[in-house]
Formats: structure tokens, sequence, C-alpha cells
């Protein structure tokens, strides 16, 4: 079953108890950002990608999908 980025996030979010509001402080975007992310209507940047993957401790190919 492939896995997307927005499935990743949420899922990552939720097992970690974090709410939208409390990850968006932490990597510096607004809430509706993490939004529109986990509702697939926009990508992360680059540097978005990097702060994520550093925030859950995961990488990035893990994050968008390339592995499980």
């Amino acid at each position: 079953m492939k896995t997307y980025f927005k499935d990743n996030l949420k899922l990552l979010r939720i097992e970690m108890g974090v709410g939208q509001v409390e990850l968006a402080k932490a990597i510096g975007v607004s809430k509706g950002i993490i939004s529109l992310w986990e509702n697939g209507l926009r990508e992360p940047n680059m540097s978005s990608l990097i702060c994520l993957a550093d925030y859950f401790k995961v990488s990035i190919d893990f994050l968008v999908g390339r592995e499980q």
C-alpha cells in the first residue's frame, strides 16, 4: 500500500500526541499550513521537510512515502 506525505504527517503527529498548533509553532509555520499539508492541498518546501524530519526524528524518505 502506497503512503503519502499527508498520511505520514498526520500519523506521526497523532502518534506523538502533538496538536497542529504545537507542531506549527515548533517548526515555524502557521497552523493553517499544517492543515493544508494534512489535507493534501499543499506540499511543504525542502526546509519545512527538513524541520519535520528533525522534529519527528524520521527520514525525509519516510515522510514522503519512499520508505516504510
